[in-house]
């Protein structure tokens, strides 16, 4: 499911709030930290993500923020990777949930989006949909099971006997 949400709505000050202690830093990354950016991601996620990193970081600024702790990449999120106005794919370390570590990326986030002239931002596919819609009041966008991922080529997996 798509969801949408409304960059100038308040929840966007109020989720700045909430993560305003986080202790981890949040910035943009750089490009010379695309490869471990990347490996990072390959790692703890999937290859698709890893494509969507080189696209997001494929912009000038880039449109990947990256979360770090004792100089350790723990998170990372991105936008306009598959589509212009979509925020995703967003990602942090198992051992480092529930420190709102993935609440300070998407806050961040959304706001460079706001930066750069966005209203609104599309969250494709988002997993974690009650997570959105409590952080940023993000909406369903009514669809009939079509998105921008229809069709995506995958990786046959050879059958094992």
């Amino acid at each position: 499911m798509d969801l949408l949400v409304n960059l100038y709505s308040r929840k966007l000050e109020e989720l700045r709030e909430r993560t305003q202690n986080v202790e981890a830093t949040i910035r943009v990354a750089l490009p010379p930290e695309q490869h471990i950016i990347k490996d990072w991601v390959r790692t703890h996620f999937s290859e698709y993500w890893v494509s969507e990193v080189s696209a997001a970081m494929a912009h000038q600024p880039p449109g990947c923020l990256v979360a770090a702790v004792d100089g350790q990449l723990v998170g990372f999120a991105c936008y306009d990777a598959t589509a212009r106005g979509f925020f995703g794919p967003t990602g942090v370390s198992e051992d480092q949930r529930g420190k709102n570590i993935g609440l300070a990326l998407f806050y961040h986030t959304l706001a460079a989006m706001k930066a750069h002239g966005y209203a609104y931002a599309v969250i494709g596919s988002a997993g974690p949909v009650d997570f959105y819609v409590k952080a940023a009041s993000a909406m369903p966008i009514p669809s009939d099971n079509e998105d921008i991922y229809q069709g995506l080529l995958r990786i046959k997996k050879p059958e094992t006997n």
